[in-house]
């Protein structure tokens, strides 16, 4: 019943279009007859990186191309106010945040129809605004990101995309610039906008902002929900994408377009994934190097910069390594949801990677190899034997002078 509705709406747009016939949208009834579980369909794979009037939401900072046939001086380009109003010759204010272009056309359209007999009328995006989005999830710093489209396309590291291309899984891949819309139309060379070259942002600069993966993340279960349209039953839609195929395959149709006030959510795992880590390492996905703090009985305490997928003892290598008298090794986590991760076992450089005596690292992880029985006192001993010595020491100067 629902998909009927949808496809009734659609239908009556493109009649509108086409022919000028007046026709009322139905999509409060088409939002009453379905739950918010309903909504939340999964899209089909094909759909996933199509550039849609229909599911574009328009919103503040959006700049638009409005062309009425014939009429120049009511033609223009024009910018969606703080407010959510667009100014228009004429029609002077009008509240236009949350249509899609295809909506804005259908009401302009009809707005017009006041000054203007059968009027002929076209919009299209030629500049997008910003976007807001949530990236939860297993990520190293979740939270509200905003992502700007004129930038580049993020894209994998020229190492990773080499191997790739020698592997034969990589595929090169075209999407969408700001200036190439559906139909092939570009923004007009002359309104000093500058579209070509520019990208509209996605999943992978979504997760590289929010600083990148963690030992726990799943990238094969991403969530992307996002608020649909009135038009097309409002509501929100969600997909599921196996984004380790990116990386892994060069499958760019997992890298899907995001819109504004998105969520992004990636998948967490109960046991680390160092593989996909270190191939989430060899792209620009994640940050490549981490800082972990060693100290104690090592031969360089400090800070260490260590690769993405570091286990815990390749960290104490670079530390200069443990002194000869050593005791246990104190691992202390500060875990996203405010707890710390704090453990102690023997030291052993035959461990296994992820091993419980071997973690893989994360960033600002604290190891400290602890005094052993005997290191211990002997700096006991030292400290009580210091100011022993010292005061012999001047007991001895002046009783040197003095003879």
């Amino acid at each position: 019943m629902k998909r009927t509705a949808t496809v009734l709406i659609q239908r009556c747009l493109r009649l509108t279009a086409i022919a000028g016939v007046a026709c009322t949208l139905q999509a409060p009834l088409v939002q009453a007859q379905g739950t918010q579980q309903q909504n939340e369909r999964l899209l089909p794979l094909e759909q996933r990186a199509q550039v849609d009037y229909d599911a574009y939401i328009l919103g503040p900072g959006d700049g638009l191309q409005i062309e009425l046939l014939d009429l120049p001086e009511l033609s223009g380009n024009y910018s969606i106010g703080p407010d959510g109003t667009l100014y228009l010759p004429r029609l002077r204010a009008l509240y236009v945040e949350g249509l899609t272009v295809e909506e804005l056309r259908y009401f302009l359209t009809q707005q017009f129809s006041t000054y203007v007999r059968e009027p002929q009328l076209f919009v299209r995006p030629v500049v997008y605004r910003p976007i807001r989005i949530y990236v939860g999830g297993a990520v190293r710093r979740p939270g509200y990101y905003t992502l700007s489209g004129q930038t580049n396309l993020s894209r994998l590291s020229a190492s990773a995309e080499s191997q790739q291309l020698q592997m034969g899984t990589a595929t090169e891949v075209t999407r969408p610039s700001l200036g190439q819309v559906p139909g092939g139309v570009s923004a007009n060379p002359g309104s000093g906008v500058s579209t070509f070259g520019a990208v509209f942002p996605t999943v992978f600069d979504a997760i590289r902002t929010a600083q990148g993966v963690t030992p726990y993340s799943d990238l094969a279960r991403v969530q992307v929900t996002r608020r649909r349209a009135q038009g097309l039953g409002g509501g929100r839609i969600r997909t599921n994408l196996n984004f380790l195929s990116l990386i892994t395959e060069g499958n760019e149709s997992q890298n899907i377009r995001l819109f504004d006030g998105d969520v992004v959510s990636v998948g967490r795992s109960n046991v680390v994934m160092r593989e996909q880590l270190l191939k989430a390492g060899q792209t620009n996905l994640s940050p490549q190097f981490i800082n972990v703090f060693v100290s104690g009985r090592v031969n360089t305490p400090g800070g260490v910069t260590i690769p993405q997928g570091s286990v815990l003892n390749q960290a104490i290598a670079l530390a200069g390594g443990p002194r000869l008298l050593k005791g246990k090794v104190e691992f202390v986590r500060f875990t996203l949801e405010g707890e710390i991760d704090r453990r102690t076992f023997r030291y052993n450089p035959g461990a296994a990677a992820d091993a419980p005596n071997n973690p893989v690292l994360m960033a600002g992880d604290l190891i400290t190899i602890q005094e052993s029985p005997l290191s211990a006192t002997v700096t006991v001993l030292n400290e009580i034997s210091g100011p022993v010595v010292g005061i012999y020491s001047v007991y001895s100067l002046f009783n040197g002078f003095s003879q």
